[in-house]
């Protein structure tokens, strides 16, 4: 099965110290600029997912949400959350860690829109 959304083990690696600093995570794919396209990775209850968020799964054990309008753009790309070094601006939690994470991304392939088209549409927030 396709995945809306992947991680690579560099960031994996990042984000499993992050849950033992933190406890759960979730992680908002925004839709602003400059860093603020940003992935951020939150501890749960410091980010209030609403209705117009859209869960495009997991990674890392964490849900992994993006607002409705921007996912209507997005919606044949899957996401690649990578981590590079440097501070991204925000409260993203791996801002002490002098690293940031990153959403590098691939356009679906015809049969793989075929198969998520077949699932319907991915689960909207609370």
């Amino acid at each position: 099965m396709v995945a809306r959304v992947e991680i690579t083990e560099k960031a994996a690696g990042v984000l499993e110290r992050l849950k033992q600093q933190h406890g759960p995570l979730l992680f908002h794919q925004s839709g602003g600029c400059c860093d603020g396209s940003a992935p951020m990775c939150l501890p749960i209850g410091d980010f209030r997912v609403g209705p117009q968020d859209v869960l495009l799964g997991q990674i890392g054990a964490c849900n992994f949400y993006m607002g409705a309008a921007q996912f209507d753009y997005w919606r044949h790309t899957q996401l690649i959350i990578d981590v590079v070094p440097g501070r991204g601006a925000g409260f993203s939690a791996e801002a002490p860690e002098g690293v940031r994470f990153l959403t590098r991304s691939r356009v679906f392939t015809d049969d793989e829109v075929t198969e998520l088209d077949a699932l319907g549409a991915p689960p909207r927030g609370e």
